[in-house]
């Protein structure tokens, strides 16, 4: 099986952090989550914890306790996470692996080009855009199984996903 990628998108950080919750407690670790963010909404999102390493426990106790936020304030402060000059986003998980894959060509083409390049339709990528430039949260689950996709499709839908697909 080739693994699937599904993605949806948030409007609130909250809504983002229920989803990682949920996500977690199906057995998915925070490697197999992607997040995608303009560096604005990281900054005013994800200040203090970014500030400080608060985090790096928080990271630990959400996957241990289920702290509802810990392990998305994790993924955004101390996860493979990468920023991306001159489009101001904040990318951690697979889709930095994937960007920084693409090498200076992916960074160039932005976050449409970006998102494309992991499989996801150009007109889809354009609403994700659309979306993360105005204050949202994209997250991305690489499933385990064929079987998955369609349990993470409505885990998404059901905690208040707009635009969940699999590429």
């Amino acid at each position: 099986m080739s693994k699937k990628f599904v993605t949806g998108f948030f409007k609130t950080r909250a809504a983002a952090e229920a989803a990682v919750d949920a996500i977690i407690k199906r057995g998915y670790t925070r490697d197999d989550i992607s997040v995608l963010m303009s560096d604005a909404t990281k900054s005013k999102e994800f200040a203090v914890q970014t500030k400080s390493h608060a985090a790096d426990g928080l990271g630990i106790g959400g996957a241990i306790g289920g702290t509802v936020g810990a392990v998305l304030a994790a993924i955004v402060a101390v996860g493979t996470s990468i920023v991306v000059p001159g489009i101001g986003l904040v990318v951690a998980g697979p889709f930095a692996a994937a960007l920084a894959g693409a090498g200076a060509g992916g960074a160039t083409g932005g976050l449409i080009g970006m998102l494309v390049g992991t499989g996801i339709p150009e007109h889809r990528a354009k609403v994700y855009d659309t979306g993360v430039r105005g204050g949202g949260i994209l997250l991305g689950v690489e499933t385990k199984t064929d079987e998955e996709v369609e349990k993470l499709q409505i885990l998404l839908e059901d905690i208040g996903a707009d635009n969940v697909r699999t590429a």
